[in-house]
C-alpha cells in the first residue's frame, strides 16, 4: 500500500469466513488499520431490508412539520438526543450546512445525585409522534450495527494479533446513531459555504460505521491524506464506510490513527447516516493508555499530515481523566442550550476551559 493512500480500500468481509482468504483479507485490514484509518466494508451480513427501510424513511423524517421537529428538539434532552437544525454546529470556527436527528441504543435514565455527572450522558430517545413506524425501523438499524461492530472488532483484534474480545471491554452500553440531511447548496454561489462538516476526526466513539444513503452521483465525503491532500470517498452500494474515533488510537498507542475527514456541500441534497460504537464512559486515561500498550509499542506509528496532526484527541490532551467526562465536556461546548438548561454546575468551566 502507498505510503500516502490515494483511495479507500474495500474489505470483503465474507471473505473471512474462508480459511483459504481470511489471512489475505487479515492482512488487508492491518494495512487498512495502520496505514488509511478508512475502509469500506462489504458482504458485511446487515440486513439488507434493514437498511433500506432505514434509507427509505429517511425523506419522511427530515420533511416531518418544524412544529413536530421542534417536540424532539435537542434542547430538550439532557443526553443530547433529538433533532438540530442547519446552523445548529460548527465545526473548526465555521458553521456546519446540515440538519440532524440524534439516537442511541433505548436505555433508561438511570443518573441520580452523587453519581458521576457524564452517567446523565446516558438515557432515552425522543421519538417523533404520529410517526410510530419510524422508531421500529431505527432500533431495527441500530440493533444490526450493533451486532456488526461486534463482529468487526474481533477481526480488527486478529488483524492486530490480539486475541478475539480484546476490544469488547472498552464498549459503552449504548451506542449512537446521526441520521443527517445535508441540503443542497447553490452552484456558483459563493456567499453560501460549502461545508456540511468541517475537517475533524471523530471523537464520539470507538468506530464510526457510516452508511451513504444517496445514489452514487451524490459526492461529499473526503478524508485527508497524510501528504495533505483530500481524497473522494464514493458512494459504492451495498458498503459501509468504517474509520477509527479517537479512543481507539488512544488505545493502540497511536499505531491506528484517527483520520481527519470532512464533508462538502453540493448541488445535490445528501443523507448520511454514521453509527457511533460507544465507548465506556469511566474508562481512565490510564486505563486506555497502558491496558495495551507492551503489545502496540513494537509497531511503527505511522505519520499523518500537519493539518490532520493539528487535531488533537480532547480526551488525552484535555485534563479530565474520564472519557465520560470529556465526553460531556465536548457535547456541552457543541450545543450550549442543552450545557445552560441541564449542567449549569459545570457549564462555565467547560465553556472557559480551552485545554
Amino acid at each position: 500500500m502507498a505510503t500516502s493512500f490515494t483511495k479507500i480500500p474495500i474489505i470483503d468481509l465474507s471473505q473471512a469466513d474462508d480459511n483459504s482468504t481470511r489471512p489475505e483479507v487479515l492482512k488487508s485490514l492491518r494495512d487498512a488499520l495502520i496505514e488509511v484509518g478508512f475502509l469500506y466494508v462489504s458482504n458485511h451480513g446487515v440486513s439488507t431490508t434493514v437498511v433500506d427501510n432505514l434509507v427509505n424513511a429517511l425523506p419522511t423524517l427530515f420533511k416531518l412539520e418544524d412544529a413536530v421537529k421542534s417536540t424532539v428538539a435537542l434542547e430538550n434532552s439532557p443526553h443530547f438526543l433529538g433533532y438540530s437544525g442547519v446552523g445548529s454546529e460548527n465545526t473548526g470556527g465555521k458553521v456546519d450546512r446540515r440538519e440532524q436527528f440524534e439516537f442511541a441504543t433505548e436505555l433508561g435514565a438511570t443518573w441520580r445525585p452523587g453519581v458521576p455527572l457524564y452517567e446523565r450522558l446516558r438515557g432515552p430517545n425522543q421519538w417523533p409522534r404520529k410517526h410510530p413506524e419510524l422508531r421500529a425501523v431505527i432500533e431495527d438499524y441500530i440493533k444490526e450495527l450493533t451486532s456488526l461492530g461486534e463482529r468487526f472488532l474481533d477481526l480488527v483484534a486478529e488483524a492486530l494479533s490480539l486475541s478475539v474480545g480484546t476490544f469488547q471491554p472498552f464498549l459503552s452500553d449504548q451506542h449512537r446513531l446521526k441520521l443527517v440531511h445535508y441540503p443542497a447548496s447553490p452552484v456558483g454561489d459563493s456567499t453560501v459555504s460549502q461545508q456540511g462538516v468541517g475537517p475533524h476526526k471523530d471523537s464520539s466513539g470507538w468506530w464510526t460505521f457510516l452508511l451513504q444513503a444517496s445514489p452514487p452521483e451524490v459526492k461529499g465525503l473526503q478524508v485527508l491524506n497524510k501528504a495533505g491532500d483530500w481524497v473522494n470517498v464514493p458512494v459504492v452500494p451495498g458498503t459501509f464506510v468504517v474509520n477509527i474515533g479517537q479512543a481507539f488510537e488512544v488505545v493502540t498507542n497511536g499505531v491506528c490513527k484517527a483520520t481527519t475527514h470532512r464533508v462538502l456541500s453540493g448541488p445535490h441534497e445528501r443523507y448520511s447516516v454514521p453509527f457511533f460504537q460507544g465507548v465506556r464512559r469511566d474508562l481512565t486515561k490510564a486505563e486506555a493508555v497502558e491496558t495495551l500498550k507492551a503489545h502496540f509499542d513494537g509497531l511503527n506509528i505511522s505519520t499523518e499530515s500537519e493539518e490532520g496532526h493539528a487535531i488533537d484527541s480532547a480526551f488525552l490532551k484535555g485534563k479530565y481523566n474520564t472519557w465520560g467526562e470529556s465526553q460531556l465536556r465536548t457535547k456541552v461546548r457543541s450545543h450550549r442550550e442543552n450545557g445552560k438548561k441541564f449542567y449549569s454546575e459545570v457549564y462555565d468551566q467547560y465553556i472557559n476551559d480551552d485545554a
